[in-house]
């Protein structure tokens, strides 16, 4: 992996940061550095804060959401040489972890602190040693003797900087700010003397982390050991990146984690072969994307990472399939009697900032409907699917905790959808020729009249 060298030294952070389009060579979400420099990308639809402190806070937030909601197998890339996809379970929390204890502890490194003794007139006695180094004197007070001492042996703690953990740390500090330094500050640490090799290193954090009760020393002494093992693995990527190529799924748990259900196995459309030569084969049901319930209403969502949110352009919409399986769910919640109304929406990233469905700032816009033409004069309310955009960076921030308010913005944004259905801007073939025709009978009609005067 090759570091950000000082001639690569970033001016400005945005000048580093891209927006995704999800056109083709540009899905990765994420950071790389690499010899061309650092790069971060950010999924389709994120608007990107004015200030650097605020960008230096997305681009951290950014990383921990991959780090949660991706896994090693998810967190590839394409080798632009030869195509080949390569996978680097890159630790990156742990660099994060060991910046952020250091620029929490003031800018200094982790130092133990060890236990000393001194002659003193105050301080914590050790009254075995006082007594083994020092005479007392002998007090007389009406008959009665006792014995006095003037100056006491006690403990004092001396912070150590020689020790091996601290060289350590140095060491661990310095390769942080090698690979990601620049997301918190433009300068580079001294570099970290000598030290021990990493495999011994390991080994003293840990025995550090088997004595060590300290919350906040184990936190640090198993994000170092994590960033050891690492380079310890000696891996020949000659970049370093930390994201994915499919941040639809990551799309996906955001959105059911914000607004579904935890527990959906009633609503799985089950299908089965039954054959006439063997046994019979159970097929993996169907699984939508995510349940929201309130009450007697059931809302079935559907997270589309697809583009129309940005681009506006109708070939970017969910096709039918998805429409068709969107249907079926509907369908198959419905014969369960388990609701008596039952929605349907499609959830799709756009930037409320700017955007192509007028002036609304809302985080989230109702932009239209989708049907499925086969089924006819039906009433079902699920068979008219919303399209529901959703401000990314508001879900990258908000996927977490009740959100009471959001939830029911997002169940009236999809009954007015219903109760107010889009106005058909485009005529058919058969009511345009209609049309034509009786234009053209009325200006024939206008004609006559007027040479009949």
């Amino acid at each position: 992996m090759m570091p950000l060298s000082n001639k690569e030294k970033i001016k400005s952070l945005r000048e580093i940061c891209h927006v995704n389009t999800n056109n083709d060579g540009d899905r990765f979400v994420g950071v790389k550095v690499d010899t061309d420099g650092a790069k971060v990308c950010f999924p389709i639809g994120y608007n990107l804060p004015n200030t650097e402190k605020a960008l230096r806070t997305d681009i951290r937030h950014l990383i921990h959401i991959l780090a949660e909601f991706t896994s090693k197998e998810e967190r590839v890339l394409a080798n632009s040489s030869n195509n080949e996809k390569q996978t680097v379970d890159y630790p990156i929390n742990a660099y994060l972890g060991v910046l952020e204890y250091f620029f929490s502890n003031g800018g200094r490194y982790y130092v133990e602190t060890e236990n000393k003794y001194i002659t003193a007139t105050s301080g914590k006695q050790n009254w075995a040693k006082t007594i083994k180094h020092h005479k007392p004197l002998l007090q007389e007070d009406d008959g009665n003797y006792s014995l006095i001492f003037t100056k006491y042996i006690v403990r004092t703690n001396s912070p150590n900087s020689n020790k091996l953990i601290t060289q350590i740390n140095r060491f661990c500090v310095y390769e942080a700010f090698q690979r990601i330094g620049w997301l918190y500050v433009s300068y580079e640490p001294e570099k970290p003397g000598p030290h021990p090799d990493i495999r011994t290193s390991i080994a003293i954090l840990q025995n550090k982390l088997a004595n060590t009760n300290d919350d906040r020393k184990r936190a640090l002494f198993t994000n170092m050991k994590s960033m050891l093992e690492f380079m310890d693995n000696k891996t020949t990527s000659k970049q370093f990146y930390f994201g994915t190529e499919t941040f639809e799924h990551v799309w996906e748990k955001l959105i059911d984690r914000a607004f579904g259900e935890k527990n959906i196995k009633d609503y799985k459309p089950p299908s089965r072969w039954k054959l006439r030569y063997g046994k019979e084969k159970e097929n993996r049901p169907l699984i939508p994307d995510s349940i929201m319930i309130d009450g007697d209403k059931c809302y079935i969502l559907d997270a589309k990472y697809y583009k129309y949110g940005i681009t506006g352009l109708l070939k970017d919409l969910p096709d039918g399939s998805s429409i068709l399986k969107q249907i079926a769910y509907g369908d198959y919640v419905r014969e369960k009697q388990m609701f008596g109304n039952i929605f349907n929406a499609f959830i799709m990233p756009f930037n409320k900032e700017n955007h192509k469905f007028g002036t609304s700032k809302d985080i989230l816009i109702n932009v239209g409907e989708a049907t499925g033409d086969w089924r006819g004069n039906s009433n079902e309310k699920y068979e008219r699917i919303q399209g529901i955009v959703m401000d990314t960076r508001f879900m990258l921030y908000h996927y977490a905790g009740e959100l009471l308010q959001e939830r029911k913005m997002l169940k009236k944004c999809i009954e007015d959808g219903l109760a107010n259905p889009p106005m058909l801007e485009r005529k058919s073939k058969l009511d345009k020729l209609i049309e034509l025709k009786e234009n053209n009978k009325a200006i024939t009609l206008t004609a006559s009249k007027n040479e009949s005067m």
